[in-house]
């Protein structure tokens, strides 16, 4: 992989990576997290140290759910919502309630932390949709489009059916191919409404739009009744939910990475939900330095008019 980041070695051989004010030690450099490519602990913290530039700003102010797999994607995972206390004090905590006691989220502020995760052996980056500072009022609305095959054409006519009525609703929405299957069209809010009163507006939407064509699109939380269409799924918009965040790998097989697209490139019909992977960094830097997001998530809308406009759109 192009992209590998070495500032030196230490003795017992980990990398010693300098980003930002720190110098991050990356343990078994050499460890291969992605075997069908090759791809090693060691390039992933290049990438990371080189996207940095476009994802913090996805990621800053915003607790995380980390995914990793210390062994490779071939190996176990497991979800980390808590921050242990061996992490470095310069990585950046918040600590939220939950049921029974309280819960450190990491926060990913500096390139160094990305690096930091790089030596974990996060292979994936899962972010709130609200931020720290205003953790009730999220200022981001997801619809994460689900097909029941690895039908990406159909997945590309949903997402065009579903920006057709947020259009109608003057909210403007910007996809994203999640690396897996599917696609996430992000809506950006003016964090003023609750996660319950955003996640209740995205249904009555997936609604809509799922009554439009009925054939093809769905809302039925069920596997068995949505059949072979496309599932429209808001359960992202829920508290304390999370949502895989641009630019963030994925541990699947070929290595891909969520990826932030333009409403005109879902025309190309060689875009698809895994185009970008960590075996091409340059066409993943080349994507980002696109800014295909430009403009859209900079002011984010009240959804007090799209709600009172809803009703007309059935």
């Amino acid at each position: 992989m192009n992209g590998r980041v070495i500032e030196g070695t230490d003795p017992d051989g980990a990398l010693e990576v300098r980003a930002g004010r720190h110098t991050v030690t990356v343990h078994r450099p050499d460890k291969v997290l992605f075997p069908d490519l090759g791809l090693s602990k060691a390039d992933l913290a290049g990438y990371y140290r080189r996207i940095a530039l476009f994802m913090l700003p996805q990621l800053r102010d915003r607790p995380l759910m980390l995914e990793r797999h210390p062994d490779g994607v071939r190996g176990p995972r497991f979800l980390q919502k808590d921050t242990p206390d061996s992490y470095p004090d310069w990585v950046r905590r918040v600590r939220l309630d939950r049921e029974g006691g309280t819960v450190r989220h990491v926060v990913c502020e500096d390139s160094a932390t990305l690096v930091f995760l790089a030596d974990q052996s996060c292979l994936a980056l899962h972010r709130w949709a609200s931020r720290v500072t205003r953790l009730p009022w999220p200022d981001r609305l997801i619809f994460d489009l689900d097909p029941p095959e690895d039908d990406f054409g159909a997945v590309r006519e949903a997402a065009r059916r579903l920006g057709e009525v947020l259009g109608e609703l003057n909210l403007p929405s910007v996809p994203m191919a999640t690396g897996s299957k599917g696609l996430h069209v992000v809506v950006p809010l003016n964090g003023h409404t609750t996660f319950e009163e955003s996640k209740g507006f995205a249904r009555e939407v997936a609604e809509v739009v799922a009554a439009r064509h009925p054939a093809r699109l769905t809302t039925s939380v069920r596997k068995r009744g949505r059949g072979n269409r496309v599932y429209l799924d808001v359960q992202r918009n829920g508290y304390a939910q999370t949502g895989v965040a641009p630019w963030s790998p994925r541990p699947l097989p070929g290595a891909p990475v969520a990826v932030p697209v333009s409403w005109e490139q879902l025309d190309d019909p060689g875009v698809h939900a895994r185009t970008w992977s960590l075996g091409d960094v340059e066409a993943i830097l080349d994507q980002a330095k696109r800014n295909p997001w430009a403009d859209v998530l900079t002011r984010g809308r009240p959804l007090g008019p799209a709600r009172r406009k809803l009703p007309t759109t059935r």
